[in-house]
This record gives C-alpha cells, sequence and structure tokens, in this order.
C-alpha cells in the first residue's frame, strides 16, 4: 500500500492517556506511545480503548471543538472543580466517526483529544473540516418524506430522535415533508418539488414508502428527458438523485438488501458519507400500458394470493401477512399459464452459483463497464433477438422474479440469495405444481441453509425479460355473459373456483409488485441496469488484519 503523506501529527491526550495523533489525506490514527505495539487480530475500525485506532477519513461524520469555558449552573449540588489555566489539558476537539457494531450496523462514535496549545487544537479542527469538504460525494441539502402510518406507525419519532440529531451534527440541511395520504410523495416529486435545490431524496418508512420515492424519482426523469414510459422498447434514462431510506416499516427489504441491517442510525449514517450503490429497476406493462416499476419481488400464484387476502386484514397490522400466509399455503392453489424468458449471457453468474452480492460486487461491476460499452456500440435490441426467447408452459403454485435476494429477519437468506442488485437482471423462479408436503419443504429451505431451488419441481433462470400469459383469459363476451346470467350460476361459479375439484375453469391469481397489486395477470417485464442509486455500498463483509495500526501506517 502506498503511504500517504502526513498532513499533522502531535502528542495528543486520550483519556488522560498520551496518544501520537496522526493524519493524512486517507486516515486519522492515534496510538497509545505508553503501550507496547503487542496488539494482533482486532478490526481495524475498533472502538476507541488503550493501543492503536484509526478510522477513514471518509467515515468522519464531523469535528467540533470542546468548549470548557460555559459556567456551570448553581444547582445547589456538590460539583467537580474546574481545571485550573496551567492544566496541560484544558483544550480540547472532538471526533464524530463511524464505527461498526454487529450484524452489519453502524454507529456514531467519537473520541477527544485533549491539547495544552488552543492554536494547535484549532489547527487540528480547520484541517480534519478542510478534508471533510474535499469530500465532494457527501450531501449537503436533502428532501426528507415521512410515512407516519406505516409499519408500527413510528416513522416520526424515528426520525426525530435517532435520524434527525445526526443529519444536524453533519450539518445537513433538510426540508422535511409528513405525508398525508398514499401516493403523497410520489406526486409530490413528479410535479412540484425542486430537485435542483438538493443532493438526495430520502424516504423514513418501510419497502412502500421506497416504492412511492422511486416511482416519482424515475417518472420525473423521463418526463424531463421526453421517454415514453407506456414503450417497453424505450431505454430509460439514469435519475440524478440518490434516495436514502430510514428504515421504519414491516418488513424492510431493500435496506437488507443493500445495507444488511435495518437499523435507522446504520442507514442514516450511509447516508451521511454520501455512499452510492447503483441498483436495477423492472417496468411492467400490460400490453403497450405502462403498470408499476418494481425493485425487488414479482410473484404470481402464491405471494400474490398472500398478498390479495392480507388487504382484507389491514385492521390486523403485520400480523396479516402471517394469517394470510397459512391460509394460502392451506388453500394450496395452482395456476396454468405460459412463461417466455429471455435468458441473460455473458459473465452474469447463475441464481444457483452461491456468488452473493456484497460492497464492490464484481458481477455488478461488469455490468456497469458492459453499459458503458453498449452506449457506443451499435447493437442489435432484445426483441429482435426472438429465437433466443424460452417459452415453458404448465400449472405453477408460485412464479416469482427477484431483482435482489429480498432477505428479511425471517428469511436471512432470502427468494434468492445470488441475486444482484446492479447486473441488469432478474432471477426468475418457478415453483410447478407439487404436493403441500413438498411445497412446505420449499418454503422452510428459505428460513435455513439449505438450497432452495433443490427441488425437481423448482426452476431458476436469470433473465433480462419475461412475459406471463395465464392459460384462460376471460374475452369480454364470457364476462358480460356472466353478468347477465342468473345468480345461482354465479354463485356457482365463485364455488368452483375456489375449489378445484369440480374440475371448472382454474382462477387466475394476481401479481404482487412490491406489496401493491396489479390491475393485469397478463405482463411483460424488462431489466434496466442500473436506473437508480441508492445511499449504500452494499453488504460489507467482515474484514480482520493482525495489526491494525500497519495496515493504517502514515
Amino acid at each position: 500500500m502506498e503511504k500517504q503523506s502526513r498532513l499533522l501529527c502531535s502528542e495528543l491526550c486520550v483519556q488522560r492517556r498520551l496518544y501520537e495523533v496522526t493524519l493524512n489525506c486517507a486516515i486519522l490514527a492515534w496510538k497509545d506511545i505508553q503501550i507496547a505495539k503487542k496488539h494482533t487480530g482486532r478490526a481495524i475500525y475498533g472502538a476507541v480503548k488503550a493501543g492503536d485506532s484509526c478510522v477513514p477519513v471518509c467515515e468522519i461524520i464531523a469535528v467540533q471543538e470542546k468548549d470548557d469555558d460555559t459556567p456551570c449552573k448553581n444547582t445547589g449540588k456538590w460539583q467537580k472543580v474546574p481545571q485550573s489555566p496551567a492544566d496541560p489539558c484544558q483544550h480540547a476537539f472532538t471526533v464524530f466517526y463511524v464505527e461498526r457494531t454487529r450484524q452489519h450496523c453502524w454507529w456514531c462514535s467519537n473520541v477527544t483529544f485533549h491539547c495544552s496549545d488552543h492554536s494547535l487544537c484549532l489547527l487540528w479542527v480547520q484541517t480534519i473540516r478542510e478534508q471533510l469538504a474535499l469530500l465532494t460525494n457527501r450531501p449537503k441539502s436533502l428532501l426528507v418524506y415521512i410515512n407516519p402510518y406505516g409499519g408500527k406507525q413510528r416513522g416520526k419519532q424515528i426520525y426525530d430522535h435517532k435520524v434527525a440529531p445526526i443529519f444536524s451534527r453533519a450539518s445537513i440541511s433538510t426540508d422535511v415533508i409528513v405525508t398525508e395520504r398514499a401516493n403523497h410523495a410520489r406526486d409530490h416529486l413528479k410535479t412540484e418539488a425542486d430537485l435542483k435545490k438538493y443532493d438526495g431524496v430520502v424516504c423514513v418508512g418501510g419497502d412502500g414508502m421506497f416504492s412511492e420515492i422511486m416511482h416519482g424519482l424515475v417518472s420525473r426523469t423521463q418526463q424531463e428527458a421526453g421517454v415514453d414510459e407506456n414503450s417497453m422498447e424505450e431505454t430509460l434514462m439514469p435519475c440524478g438523485l440518490r434516495i436514502g431510506i430510514i428504515p421504519a416499516g414491516s418488513t424492510d427489504c431493500i435496506c437488507y438488501a443493500t445495507v444488511g441491517s435495518n437499523d435507522p442510525v446504520t442507514s442514516a449514517l450511509h447516508i451521511i458519507v454520501g455512499d452510492s450503490q447503483a441498483m436495477d429497476i423492472c417496468s411492467v406493462h400490460n400490453e403497450d400500458r405502462f403498470l408499476r416499476y418494481s425493485v425487488s419481488l414479482l410473484g404470481y400464484g402464491f405471494y400474490g394470493d398472500v398478498l390479495t387476502d392480507s388487504e382484507r386484514k389491514r385492521w390486523m397490522g403485520p400480523a396479516r401477512y402471517d394469517i394470510s400466509g397459512v391460509k394460502t399455503f392451506l388453500s394450496h392453489r395452482y395456476y396454468e399459464g405460459t412463461v417466455s424468458f429471455l435468458p441473460a449471457e455473458g459473465n452474469l453468474g447463475s441464481p444457483r452459483d452461491k456468488m452473493q452480492c456484497r460492497t464492490g460486487c464484481s458481477v455488478c461491476r461488469q455490468s456497469s463497464s458492459d453499459k458503458l460499452v453498449s452506449k457506443n456500440e451499435d447493437s442489435v435490441s432484445d426483441a429482435e433477438c426472438q429465437d433466443t426467447w424460452t417459452v415453458i408452459r404448465g400449472k405453477f403454485l408460485a412464479i416469482n422474479a427477484a431483482s435482489m435476494s429480498c432477505a428479511c429477519p425471517r428469511s436471512p437468506k432470502g427468494l434468492s440469495p445470488s441475486a444482484h442488485l446492479a447486473d441488469g437482471t432478474t432471477d426468475l423462479i418457478l415453483v410447478r405444481k407439487c404436493s403441500r408436503l413438498d411445497f412446505l419443504r420449499h418454503l422452510l429451505r428459505h428460513t435455513n441453509k439449505d438450497d432452495q431451488f433443490d427441488h425437481s419441481f423448482v426452476e431458476v433462470y436469470r433473465v433480462k425479460q419475461f412475459r406471463f400469459s395465464p392459460r384462460y383469459q376471460e374475452c369480454d363476451s364470457e364476462v358480460d355473459l356472466r353478468e347477465s346470467g342468473v345468480t345461482g350460476k354465479r354463485f356457482l361459479s365463485q364455488i368452483c373456483r375456489e375449489h378445484r375439484a369440480c374440475g371448472c375453469m382454474p382462477s387466475q391469481s394476481n401479481w404482487n409488485c412490491d406489496g401493491e397489486i396489479l390491475p393485469h395477470t397478463a405482463i411483460q417485464v424488462r431489466v434496466h441496469c442500473q436506473l437508480i442509486k441508492l445511499f449504500a455500498r452494499g453488504i460489507e463483509e467482515q474484514q480482520v488484519f493482525e495489526d491494525p495500526y500497519a495496515h493504517c501506517a502514515i
């Protein structure tokens, strides 16, 4: 590693112990000069303990001079005698920085350095602030939307008590809007918001709130670029603003896939340090009509039925998903249809290669390079390569398209553990008709380390586009005939749709698109590579170094 030139090096006190403190453009390090250098096997970014510690400059949140001259209030109790002017450590400054804790969580830690020279103290504060000012990827102004009704209805409380103080300490200005209705944030972003004032948009809520923000920002970008969202062949323009997510929902699937936890403080710190994680988006169409965008899961059959049933039980809160899940499993419905897809080609891996998407993912980096090359070359569109499409017909319990792992606390690996965030593909999972016991085995494997695709009735493909058509589609004449028929016939038809044993026409399921029900079952889906960027860096791998100070040596 190439050593960086020192900017500052002084002997300062930390908790009445003398440290050698060194700063360069990459690292702030402090080394206890009173202890022998025999510390091994510790994490590089540890807490402030006796010994050696260092932190990257890019992960310093703020620095401020400690004011010791404020007069003490007379509380009528015994108080410590103030330090005398002769105290060698009467001047101090505090550095706030990122500290890694358990399970990919971050915390805002701090260390206070004391010195006797006030001018030296000011020099340290000024130099660190100058280095932070060079980090141009950090946001200075944010537009924040808070959903006060999502999850356990604690969105505003989480923001006010956990997030706002950290933003203030990092000198980030915010304009906060508390949403009052469904799609309030989406509509405001599409039409009213002056986006030129901000460096990013932040949502406080669950996956549904993020979907609102994403739809508003993507639609606004396409409108300004003159792109027709109703056309499947259009290449969508990437969004210029990054999106931040403060988790306050029921599942927080997006945070788990991009950060590794659903901790609000962790997400706030990722926003402050200016992290950037590209993400794919799927556009969903019915013929020549745009329906919705999807970033995580498109589910037909089992997950569509669970969502449809849970919508009737919203009064139950998050518990409705458990009740509806059990009910849907016991009903064991299957659906006939045709799935056609365009397989992903090149070095994009396989859904079963066990190569998980992590910080600095090589698969996503390769996709980014391929995207830049494709802009400068004339290539045949996917739609023109009709001979490369694969067609599968059958009876399915579930058809799922996972554009990310979809991991959450109940499913640590997710629906597709090897799905990537920004490779321009989605993992298409087909669960064919099978027994209840076999389907239960498949579902249980989402909660353990076994391969959920290792079943004869489960197929998985990495695709760039796919289409689905249900086996039976009612024409207008059939709808009119049923509506004009007798009540008894309509009643019997309803019974037949709920009970397949009679051999009547199978019913259709609904598509679950990131927690929203689509109005059509026949859809066309296309993946748009790296259309948006989040304030995140992907899930980090745990790193341990034998000699942390040597690794950060200056």
